[in-house]
Formats: structure tokens, sequence, C-alpha cells
């Protein structure tokens, strides 16, 4: 059985940092498709990152509005999934989500919808103030 466990989560000021982590049981990273998605209350569940090894490349996918401020990676060894916030803005706020796909690889055109992925983890809140 498969078992998603986020934490880093927190209360941070506008500009501040935050790692989240995500480790996994009864799963092996290394193989499939992971992701970060976030919810804001009122709004749907957003994908924000996502991740797959393609042989010896390592592939990654941001939404816009963190690209570059964001950092997802893995620690195969710890089989744990992170999302490194740095530069964190109010519209950042919401509850965030890791996931796991069943394919091996993300999709560049559907990594961001939540079908891709079949194992969620039950959430972590940022929180974040002007």
């Amino acid at each position: 059985q498969v078992q998603l466990v986020e934490s880093g989560g927190g209360s941070v000021q506008a500009g501040g940092s935050l790692r989240l982590s995500c480790a996994a049981s009864g799963y092996t990273y290394s193989n499939y498709c992971m992701g970060w998605f976030r919810q804001a209350p009122g709004k749907e569940r957003e994908g924000v990152a996502s991740i797959y090894n393609g042989g010896s490349t390592t592939y990654r996918f941001y939404t816009d509005s963190v690209n570059g401020r964001f950092t997802i990676s893995q620690d195969n060894a710890k089989n744990t999934l992170y999302l490194q916030m740095n530069s964190l803005k109010p519209e950042d706020t919401g509850m965030y989500y890791c996931a796991a796909g069943p394919r091996l690889h993300c999709p560049a055109d559907r990594w961001q919808a939540p079908s891709t992925y079949n194992n969620w983890g039950q959430g972590t809140q940022v929180t974040v103030s002007s």
C-alpha cells in the first residue's frame, strides 16, 4: 500500500523560504512521475511542479508563477520528495499536496492534471503573510 506523508509547512513572511518534504512507503520515487500540487480556499487544485527520471536525465516541470523560485528534487536513498520554496509570496498560500503517478514519466501536456496521479498525501499548510 502506497503512503505519502508531507511535512515542512508553516507560516512565513513574504520573501521567506520553506522546504516541503514528502516521505513515501510502499513506493519507489525514482521510478515514477511525482508532483506537488497546492489548493487555496475556494480555488481548484493547481499543479506546482513535477519530476521524473528519464534514463540519465531528470526532467522537471514548473508552473509559471513559481518558476525560478521553487525547486523540486528527490532523494532516492531516502525515498523522499522535496519542494524548496524561496521568495515566497502571499499568493503561494495554500494546502500543498504530494502526488505520485503510475507512469514512468510525467506527460508534458498533462503533468498539471490531477488525474495523472493516483496517490496523494494528506497535505501540509503553507501560509505566507505580507
